[in-house]
């Protein structure tokens, strides 16, 4: 089954997606085209792995690929929803798509064995875990303001039940203005399963009902300009859209600001250390070198 939750006469509400419509419980019907959609889940938390998949691995050129995974955390603030504008402050250039699987759990989960992990599982939807590298230097590894601002976690339209899905057989493509960016399939190119992760943080961890767990994204992570249209599909769920605009706010004048530093390029530009050093150099401290 598929369902979405969308505002209807003020309201937020559930449906049933049949085709183009989306069946209210009070029998009425909205187009799939024209609903005012809300965020498909209500996480008390958002944990997000770092590195998931062999392409991502093998695009950063590492040696060995990671023997476990780690993670971080999205505060439940930065959940937003399908069509929702994605905000680049001012004064700030790199900010990446990341399309991904959310894994959506569905009763409390706590050390469980990565053969009844998948169990726990409500349901999967379709997200974006953007990420703001201009304050990469500031978090110091930890991805709060990176990956944590609002508005930095759209997730659906739709969610699909997890008895409808083979995890094991996830197609998933990132669109930058219809054009692909992104595509893999989880059966061919994920490190590690979605159950292995549920085990692994569920250890000490305990898991809500709601809470999402975001399982990483493939290879070719880029920046984005102002007023690109980002699409994140994952085949028998949905395409999740949003547009980049630039913050109106004006920020104030406190804390370590936006930076290009060599760990921006590494991360956001996906090049070499040794690169990213040397365009930081070529730079003098002026912007960057493409």
């Amino acid at each position: 089954m598929k369902r979405a939750k969308i505002l209807y006469d003020g309201e937020p509400v559930w449906g049933i997606v049949e085709g183009k419509w989306i069946k209210l419980d009070n029998e009425k019907r909205v187009s799939v085209l024209e609903a005012s959609y809300l965020p498909p889940v209500n996480p008390s938390k958002i944990i997000a792995v770092h590195l998931s998949y062999r392409s991502r691995t093998v695009e950063y050129q590492m040696k060995q690929t990671p023997p476990y995974p780690s993670y971080f955390m999205k505060p439940p603030s930065s959940l937003s929803h399908h069509g929702a504008a994605v905000k680049r402050p001012k004064g700030c250039r790199f900010l990446n798509y990341e399309g991904e699987i959310a894994i959506v759990i569905g009763r409390k989960c706590r050390n469980v064995s990565i053969d009844d992990a998948l169990s726990y599982v409500a349901g999967y939807t379709v997200a974006n875990d953007w990420g703001l590298h201009d304050f990469r230097h500031a978090d110091r590894g930890s991805m709060f303001r990176v990956k944590g601002q609002d508005g930095y976690c759209p997730i659906g339209p739709f969610i699909v039940d997890a008895r409808d899905v083979n995890p094991d057989n996830m197609n998933i493509r990132t669109y930058v203005n219809n054009v692909v960016v992104q595509q893999t399939n989880t059966g061919s190119d994920l490190l590690f399963s979605f159950a292995y992760m549920i085990a692994d943080i569920a250890r000490f961890i305990t898991l809500e009902p709601g809470d999402v767990l975001l399982s990483g994204t493939p290879a070719n992570s880029r920046p984005v300009e102002i007023g690109d249209i980002v699409e994140v599909e994952v085949d028998g769920i949905g395409r999740l859209t949003n547009t980049v605009v630039e913050a109106d706010e004006e920020v104030e004048l406190v804390g370590d600001p936006p930076k290009i530093s060599e760990a921006t390029l590494h991360v956001a530009l996906t090049i070499s250390e040794e690169e990213a050093k040397e365009q930081i150099g070529k730079s003098n401290g002026k912007g960057f070198i493409q």
